[in-house]
């Protein structure tokens, strides 16, 4: 067999088995997922013109002729770690008409391969090995099995893939740089300093800050915390609160150990409170983002506005079956890392920021009702930048309702997304997939309501006639949800994001609560009943926001369930404050999908709660969980991009992709990572992080979806939260 050397120098010992042992290996680690296919094909992709089933055990894929290149025709793993200087053997099982091409390479430029073979197959299943040397180290190999150019269709089938190598276990190999953990970004001069500090005495140690000339500022000994379940780490605490002067570049030492530099400023969040905003214009759809507004690296031709490739969302059809109409859903923000608009997330998205919008009213924050906080081309308008950027998700809102004379009238369609996932990078304009319109649900009809009764007591005061358009939308949607309380979408993910919701009794609580809110009608309150709970809120969990609707307008509600409210508020509230001061890490939230935006979320709850009550310990909490976010966690990671030495910034996007492709840029500042998940539900993960301590289950990594990924909703609790914190 001839042995093919593309971009490197590879070393090939092409054996075909025929019965024999395979060859001992001193540390046979695997590398591939589920490689006999007992999981389905969960792991595997493979090409658009080639579908992949299970049959009998075995990957079976339709190759189909007249295609040309070998990678033309594809089965494959992505996101495999790779070792320098290390062999990796490659093992499968396959049978077919034809011959294939085998490889393990690198996904990003240049592509670099470490093993590039042809096999000739028959249609009797063959067991073959290859090993070669990987010349670099890397988390993106890929294990591809290449049919194209084939003359005649036929069918490929794989089983027992196998690749072994390396010297570091799956999920070693970890280092997190330095054991004094702080918010790296910075803290407010006049507020409390904490840092956590990993090390296994059981003696307090004494600690000391340096400034940026290294002259020690401030001294102390550490307090033990102890063992702290979460991160499997023994922990220590300091307290440098009474350090206040101003300055850059001070670093935390504690023994040998010296933490990343950080800031004491007066107003430490108040770009951050800006960045994590204009979060939301990077992610406009139907627009063009301008350099004028991102800078030229964001840059980009607005997308999904019908012109080629893109096939729009001017006129967009629902999936074949389910309705004879189109709809024109332009507008929005993309949600996530693909290039979906829900209604569900979107929604819950809209209306923090909206809060945002009521509390800085209330509380006299002028830079929340500023408008030119943001550079977006509504600037100088003479409305709130707040406000400008929420309407651009609003508008697309009320265009998702289902028309006047349809059935379903007035509920909302529950997402619009391509037909398939799109390849990765992939820039919005350039995206080929048909895209439809997702079947009507309660649950996005309950979330327009919300949204929309919001939108409609504030605009009253911007904008009458938009105002009037939300008031009718909200008034349809929530009467169209009355009579379909059951439509409950479908837990499916091809294309996009399930979304699913089959508990809605805390969705229409939450809408009447707004609906009521708005127009005073006390008929809604006979619908409240789903409240504030110790596990807050999340875009299915929605009945928080009841109580946070009620203890925002307090006079628009009879005084007894204002009291319960704010009770309940304050008794959860207190909740998160001592399950954070339980743990060696200030996190309040659950490790779970979008850990950090639980964090954020809790944090809006215990900053409701300084609100009503003055209570600096609230206040003091909620800055604790900015400091896990930035830096002061189990990684040493800050998990905003752009503050902080270590910050995310591989977060798994379709075109803030530069870890795939160095053309395109990183996430802008301000853009949250999702956090650690240690149920590990991608392959980069899986690959990655196997025994991962709950709070250490994150990697940095755009193909780690999972751990890494960005939505609309986790940015608006940051925004949020540093508002929150900028006034403080």
């Amino acid at each position: 067999m001839p042995i093919t050397r593309r971009l490197a120098t590879v070393l090939l010992l092409p054996v075909l088995l025929t019965g024999l042992a395979p060859p001992a290996h001193a540390q046979p680690y695997q590398r591939v997922l589920n490689g006999g296919f007992d999981q389905g094909k969960t792991s595997w992709w493979s090409s658009a013109n080639t579908p992949a089933r299970v049959e009998a055990g075995r990957l079976c894929a339709d190759i189909p002729a007249g295609t040309t290149n070998p990678w033309d025709a594809m089965i494959g793993q992505n996101d495999i770690p790779v070792e320098a200087g290390q062999p990796y053997t490659l093992r499968f099982t396959a049978s077919g008409k034809a011959a294939i091409r085998v490889s393990l390479r690198l996904i990003p430029p240049p592509g670099t391969s470490t093993l590039n073979q042809q096999v000739t197959l028959t249609e009797t299943p063959r067991t073959f090995e290859f090993t070669g040397l990987s010349t670099v180290a890397s988390r993106h190999a890929q294990v591809s099995f290449q049919a194209g150019g084939a003359t005649a269709p036929y069918v490929l089938c794989l089983d027992d893939i196998s690749l072994t190598g390396g010297v570091i276990p799956p999920g070693g190999g970890w280092h997190y740089g330095s054991a004094v953990r702080v918010n790296q970004h910075g803290y407010p001069a006049g507020g409390r300093k904490q840092a956590s500090i990993v090390d296994s005495a059981t003696q307090p140690k004494p600690w000391q800050v340096r400034d940026a000339a290294g002259a020690v500022v401030a001294s102390g000994q550490t307090r033990v915390h102890g063992q702290d379940a979460a991160s499997r780490d023994h922990v220590h605490l300091a307290d440098f609160s009474a350090l206040r002067t101003l300055g850059t570049g001070y670093t935390l030492a504690v023994g040998g150990q010296v933490s990343l530099p950080f800031d004491l400023l007066a107003r430490p969040y108040e770009n951050l409170r800006r960045d994590a905003l204009h979060y939301f214009f990077h992610n406009r759809s139907g627009i063009p983002i301008e350099a004028a507004h991102v800078g030229a690296a964001h840059a980009r031709p607005a997308g999904h506005l019908d012109i080629a490739p893109n096939r729009g969302d001017t006129a967009v059809p629902c999936l074949p079956g389910t309705c004879d109409y189109t709809l024109d859903v332009r507008g929005g923000w993309y949600d996530a890392g693909d290039h979906g608009k829900y209604v569900v997330n979107g929604a819950l998205a809209a209306w923090q920021l909206l809060d945002l919008y009521e509390r800085s009213r209330a509380r006299g924050d002028a830079t929340g009702l500023r408008d030119g906080l943001l550079r977006i081309p509504e600037q100088r308008n003479g409305v709130p930048d707040v406000l400008d950027e929420a309407r651009w998700q609003l508008e697309f809102l009320l265009r998702t309702q289902v028309p006047a004379g349809k059935p379903l009238a007035g509920m909302a369609h529950h997402k619009i997304h391509d037909l398939a996932w799109t390849g990765h990078p992939m820039l919005p304009h350039l995206d080929p997939q048909p895209r439809y319109l997702h079947p009507p649900s309660t649950a996005a009809t309950l979330n327009l309501a919300a949204a929309a009764a919001r939108c409609a007591r504030i605009w009253t005061t911007w904008d009458q006639a938009f105002a009037q358009r939300c008031r009718n939308a909200a008034d349809t949607a929530w009467r169209a949800a009355r009579a379909h309380p059951d439509r409950f979408a479908p837990k499916e993910s091809v294309g996009g994001g399930p979304y699913e919701d089959n508990q809605v009794a805390d969705e229409f609580s939450w809408a009447a609560a707004e609906l009521h809110a708005t127009t005073g009608d006390p008929g809604y309150l006979r619908h409240i009943g789903s409240t504030l709970t110790p596990a807050g809120f999340s875009w299915r969990d929605t009945a928080a926001l009841t109580d946070l609707t009620i203890v925002r307008h307090p006079l628009r509600f009879p005084l007894d369930r204002v009291a319960a409210a704010r009770q309940r508020l304050r008794s959860v509230a207190d909740g998160f404050v001592r399950a954070q001061g339980a743990q060696g890490y200030p996190n309040t939230g659950e490790y779970v999908w979008g850990s950090t935006s639980s964090t954020a979320n809790n944090a809006v709850i215990i900053a409701t709660a300084f609100d009503l009550t003055g209570e600096a310990r609230y206040r003091d909490a909620v800055l604790a969980s900015l400091d896990y976010l930035l830096g002061r966690n189990a990684l040493n990671q800050s998990f905003v991009t752009g503050y902080g030495e270590r910050d995310s910034r591989n977060q798994h996007h379709r075109h803030w992709a530069n870890q795939l492709d160095p053309t395109l840029p990183n996430p802008p500042p301000g853009s949250l990572a999702g956090g650690p998940n240690p149920s590990l539900e991608d392959p980069a993960a899986q690959q990655n992080l196997p025994g991962c301590a709950p709070a250490k289950c994150y990697l940095d990594d755009i193909g780690s979806y999972s751990t890494n990924e960005v939505a609309i909703n986790w940015n608006s609790a940051l925004a949020w939260v540093t508002a929150f914190a900028d006034t403080r």
